[in-house]
């Protein structure tokens, strides 16, 4: 597994971002899925112009 250092203020934004006891694993991972989904959505959605 991959080993990330993250300074003070992302871990700050990270912790503000957390559900009770999520650990930095599942929050990071929810923020990717968010990610490729708004990516898709966005390439989906340029599609409809042509």
């Amino acid at each position: 597994m991959a080993t990330i250092e993250l300074d003070d203020e992302t871990v700050e934004r990270l912790d503000g971002l957390r559900i009770e006891d999520e650990s930095y694993d599942e929050i990071v991972n929810e923020l990717i899925n968010i990610y490729q989904a708004e990516e898709l959505t966005l390439f989906r959605g340029g599609d409809e112009d042509y």
